[in-house]
């Protein structure tokens, strides 16, 4: 008879009582000892709930024991396996050890097996790795050559030619060839203006813009061109020189200089209206003196003006010149204006312009007693804006 712990209560009681006398659980024949931590519990259980271990009985020396309420028989039991279990340990070591041996010998030859198997298929795919990156390397390399390609044929630049054949020796021969003849061609160019610079002609400045349009220097070619027809246009100053720069260099650096110089000479041009109302004043002038009208006289005249000297004359002053002219013994007289007009036209503010005359008179004088005279007068006067004469002189001209 033994002692145990009631696996249900926990007091101890005896391990042949047919239950638990604190409890009521059932003791004989119900319960077992673990082998491992030495604790009793029911047998209906799988594992020990101490321990968790899967062995019912187990113990030491390696026999098995179950716990009965008979305990004489159990102790009978094992008295009497334990020799056979010895023996049979004895015999069964043997075999069980070389078992043992021959499946951790099975189990290396797979674990070596399966890390050869994980070696070839990771060097697989480290070379499927380097091929994808070596694929993806070239194209990417390809696809900046053909671009660098494209842009330096493109390009007016000798840097970018010479860039191009430098950082990729092993493009396509094709693309070097035709690099190289471009890189050619651009040196020539440079050449070519540098000699077109050097002799500062617009003519060699004119052609090297015609053969290099797109020469990187073509702005600055079409800018020396622009000054140097503006130079030429300020030397000449002429409406004529104005108009042919402005129509030659329509977006020029000189352009609306060019206008407000060409405007200004137009200015100053004497329209056909204006040369026919200025030769009209004086005509109506010397009319009015061969008939003797002195209404139509100093029509054209204003109310102060410098005539043949006099400083602040009146229209008066005028009829009295006519009066002087015919004397007792004049009987009548022709003026007339044999050749042009010489018309200066001067601007006096706000878009009104005064005229500058200077033209030849002729006088023919009958006599009473029937001789004749010839006088030729050179005359100068002034038209204000209003078309009134301000000045007048006479000058007569000896021959």
């Amino acid at each position: 008879m033994a002692i145990i712990k009631c696996p249900e209560c926990g007091h101890q009681i005896s391990d042949k009582a047919p239950t638990c006398p604190h409890c009521g659980v059932e003791i004989a024949g119900k319960i077992i000892k673990c082998p491992n931590c030495g604790q009793t519990y029911f047998n209906e259980e799988t594992t020990c709930p101490f321990c968790h271990a899967t062995d019912k009985v187990s113990n030491s020396d390696g026999k098995i024991r179950q716990i009965a309420s008979d305990n004489s028989e159990i102790g009978l039991q094992n008295d009497t396996k334990t020799d056979s279990a010895l023996s049979s340990q004895k015999q069964t070591s043997l075999p069980q050890k070389t078992d043992n041996v021959n499946k951790q010998g099975s189990d290396d030859k797979k674990c070596n097996k399966s890390s050869k198997t994980i070696l070839i298929v990771s060097l697989i795919i480290a070379v499927v790795i380097v091929i994808v990156f070596m694929v993806v390397y070239q194209n990417a390399k390809s696809k900046e050559e053909q671009e660098k390609y494209d842009f330096a044929l493109n390009s007016n630049e000798i840097e970018v030619a010479k860039e191009y054949l430098y950082n990729f020796k092993d493009a396509p021969q094709e693309h070097i060839d035709s690099i190289t003849a471009h890189l050619q061609l651009l040196l020539k160019q440079n050449q070519n203006w540098t000699d077109a610079v050097v002799s500062g002609s617009r003519t060699a400045l004119a052609e090297f813009l015609k053969a290099y349009p797109n020469s990187i220097h073509a702005k600055e070619a079409a800018d020396k061109i622009d000054s140097i027809d503006w130079e030429q246009c300020l030397k000449l100053n002429t409406p004529e020189a104005y108009q042919t720069y402005i129509d030659t260099h329509s977006d020029g650096l000189h352009y609306g200089e060019a206008l407000t110089f060409l405007n200004k000479l137009k200015a100053s041009e004497v329209t056909l209206e204006e040369r026919l109302t200025i030769s009209g004043i004086f005509h109506d002038f010397f009319i009015s003196i061969n008939t003797r009208n002195e209404n139509t006289l100093t029509t054209h005249f204003g109310e102060s003006i410098n005539f043949l000297g006099k400083q602040d004359a009146t229209r008066n002053d005028v009829v009295s010149f006519m009066d002087k002219l015919y004397k007792d013994n004049v009987e009548s007289m022709v003026w007339s204006i044999p050749g042009s007009y010489e018309i200066r036209k001067k601007e006096t503010g706000d878009g009104l312009y005064e005229y500058d005359t200077t033209f030849m008179a002729e006088q023919k004088v009958n006599n009473v007693d029937g001789t004749e005279m010839t006088n030729t007068f050179h005359i100068t006067a002034v038209v204000n804006p209003d078309g009134k004469i301000t000045e007048m002189s006479m000058s007569r001209i000896v021959e």
